[in-house]
């Protein structure tokens, strides 16, 4: 009780007594965690939403998500951007000291290992969102990366293609090497070899889908089909099609991944993978609130708690049979 009133400045403490209490914290680097307070004192709980991410599409869908659960649960939701991980220990402190609770990341923070670690350190609460793989140090939501990449590709097959383009999501998150995994595996269970020349790096950003296109379609004997790691740079190669007067299917299957907006509002409309964006935030926020609900309630180590949802094909209008796509342009 003692160093309770030292620290929050409240009811009787000698002096002597509040600087021995206040060196010591100093001493262990100790700050209130404002979070506890507030649940202890029946406030609304604060959880903060950092971003990072070069897919606007993506974080309109996850924000929207996360909004809806935020109001579900009468949470208070703090959206704050964080593109620099070497201020992790700032921003932890920021958010402890302004009564956070936890903290979702999105990718590709989910992938900072320097920023989950001090988040962890400042008693915070984190979900990893939308990573590669289940996390196994802290709750995560995720879905299978590589077998909905494979999922597609074997629908791209079945097309009757077999020079299939495909542009890698960003180099440092695992969600892009798993899907590129789901990719090769594809290729390997049609008994085709893979061709280095048809992988082609991007970064989720449009417009590293618009250089990875180029060099696609610069190839001699140029792919019948692309599959871009994310529907921004799918929705970039269809433009970037057209600018070379191809028309999409008709001469190139164009499919992406997400089902994001992009997917909607580009025409044809894309073929893509749907990612639960929305639905993984909700799942995220949930996670979270639950987890900071019961730390009265808590004993000992919990288990980490993992969620993977499910994937879908989604159909739409730029994919088309390869034999089809050659007897059409042949006739022009």
């Amino acid at each position: 009780m003692t160093a309770s009133r030292a620290l929050n400045n409240r009811g009787y403490v000698s002096a002597a007594k509040r600087a021995a209490v206040l060196a010591a914290a100093a001493h262990l680097r100790y700050a209130p965690n404002e979070a506890a307070r507030a649940l202890a004192g029946g406030a609304p709980l604060r959880i903060a939403l950092l971003y990072s991410n070069p897919s606007a599409s993506f974080f309109s869908e996850f924000l929207l998500g996360s909004l809806e659960e935020a109001a579900r649960h009468h949470v208070q939701l703090v959206v704050s951007r964080c593109s620099d991980p070497a201020k992790a220990r700032a921003i932890a402190r920021e958010l402890q000291s302004t009564g956070v609770g936890g903290v979702v990341l999105p990718p590709p923070l989910c992938e900072w290992s320097a920023l989950r670690t001090r988040l962890l350190s400042a008693r915070l609460g984190v979900v990893a969102v939308a990573g590669g793989l289940p996390s196994v140090s802290l709750p995560s939501v995720q879905i299978d990366n590589r077998a909905a990449a494979r999922a597609m590709m074997l629908h791209i097959l079945s097309l009757g293609h077999r020079r299939i383009g495909f542009i890698v999501g960003s180099p440092d998150q695992t969600a892009a090497a798993e899907r590129t995994a789901g990719y090769r595996a594809a290729l390997a269970e049609a008994g085709l070899g893979v061709d280095d020349r048809l992988i082609v790096q991007g970064d989720f950003s449009y417009r590293s889908g618009l250089a990875a296109a180029e060099r696609l379609f610069d190839l001699s004997d140029r792919p019948t089909a692309i599959f871009a790691s994310n529907d921004d740079m799918a929705a970039a190669a269809v433009s970037v099609a057209r600018r070379r007067h191809l028309k999409v299917p008709r001469d190139v299957t164009i499919c992406g991944f997400d089902d994001s907006e992009f997917s909607r509002s580009t025409w044809p409309e894309l073929t893509t993978v749907r990612q639960p964006i929305s639905d993984m935030a909700r799942a995220a926020l949930q996670l979270l609130v639950e987890r900071l609900r019961t730390i009265p309630k808590a004993s000992g180590n919990r288990p980490i708690a993992s969620k993977t949802l499910d994937f879908e094909l989604v159909i739409r209008s730029s994919d088309a049979p390869r034999r089809i796509a050659y007897r059409r342009r042949s006739r022009t």
